[in-house]
C-alpha cells in the first residue's frame, strides 16, 4: 500500500506562527509559536522534527520563508478562504481579525474569492488594539471579553486610533467610570468598525470568524447581535490559514 503524501502549511503572521501538517486531508500535527523578532528562526524551530513532502507558506512572512526554504506561497486571503470553506462547507463570508490587521472576504458558490477588504494601515480594531486596551484597564486578554460581558452600560468610545483611545480610556477611569463598562464600549467600537468593513464586502451566510480575536466571546456575541446573523467560529480559529495553505500544497503537489 503506497504512502499518502504529507502536506504542510505554515502561516507566518505578525504576532504568531501556525503550522499544520496533513496526511491526505487529516490533520496529523499542529503547532503554534510567537513570531518574535526572528520569524524565520522561529519557523525553523516550529518545523524541527516534523516530516512532510511539501509545504506552502502564507502570512506576512511568507516571502522570507520562500527565500529561506525555496517553498511556494499563497496570500492569506486565499489561504483563509480555502481553510474556512474546508472546515465550514458553503461558507460565503470570512472575517479574520488577527494581531495587526483585519480582513473581510467574500467567496462565491465555487469557493473563489470575489471581493475582500483589509485594514492593514492601522491597529484599530485588531488584536493589538484590544491587547493595549485590556492592559490599560488591568485585564489579561482571557479576562477582557468576559469582563466586558459583565458591564451594566455601554460607554461609547469616540477614538479608534490606539494612542487616542488609550488616552480616552485613562481619562474615563480617572472620572470614576467602571472598567467593565469601558471594556464593553471598546468592544462595541471594534464591532462598529468591523461591521462597516463586512457590509462593504459581504454579510452572506454562512459567516466564519477566524484569527486569534475570534476567541473573544464578547466580540463574537456583539457581532452576531449587530448583524442579526449567526457567526461560526471554528474550533481552532488561529489555524485556519495554515490549514488552507496545507490543503493548497496538497492540491498543487509541488515537492520541495
Amino acid at each position: 500500500m503506497s504512502k499518502v503524501p504529507c502536506s504542510a502549511g505554515i502561516d507566518i503572521g505578525s504576532r504568531t506562527i501556525e503550522l499544520v501538517i496533513l496526511n491526505g486531508r487529516e490533520i496529523v500535527l499542529s503547532r503554534q509559536a510567537d513570531a518574535g523578532v526572528d520569524p524565520i528562526g522561529r519557523a525553523r524551530d516550529i518545523l524541527q522534527g516534523t516530516v512532510y513532502d511539501r509545504i506552502m507558506a502564507t502570512g506576512y512572512g511568507r516571502h522570507l520563508f520562500e527565500s529561506s526554504f525555496d517553498a511556494p506561497t499563497v496570500t492569506e486571503i486565499k489561504a483563509h478562504a480555502v481553510g474556512a470553506r474546508a472546515l465550514i462547507p458553503g461558507a460565503r463570508t470570512i472575517l479574520d481579525i488577527g494581531g495587526q490587521d483585519s480582513k473581510a472576504i467574500a467567496v462565491n458558490d465555487a469557493g473563489r474569492v470575489t471581493k475582500f477588504e483589509m485594514n492593514d494601515r492601522c491597529a484599530a480594531g485588531t488584536g493589538k488594539f484590544l491587547e493595549i486596551m485590556a492592559n490599560t484597564l488591568g485585564y489579561c486578554m482571557d479576562e477582557f471579553g468576559p469582563g466586558a460581558l459583565e458591564a451594566k452600560k455601554d460607554i461609547r468610545i469616540s477614538n479608534m486610533c490606539t494612542v487616542f483611545a488609550e488616552s480616552e480610556v485613562t481619562s474615563l477611569l480617572a472620572k470614576g467610570e467602571d472598567r467593565q463598562d469601558i471594556a464593553l464600549g471598546l468592544h462595541w467600537s471594534v464591532v462598529r468598525k468591523t461591521i462597516g468593513m463586512l457590509r462593504r464586502v459581504s454579510v452572506r451566510e454562512p459567516i466564519v470568524f477566524v484569527g486569534g480575536v475570534a476567541r473573544n466571546t464578547c466580540l463574537h456575541l456583539l457581532l452576531e447581535k449587530a448583524l442579526g446573523k449567526t457567526i461560526i467560529v471554528p474550533e481552532d480559529p488561529q489555524m485556519v490559514a495554515a490549514y488552507g495553505a496545507a490543503l493548497l500544497a496538497e492540491e498543487t503537489a509541488i515537492p520541495l
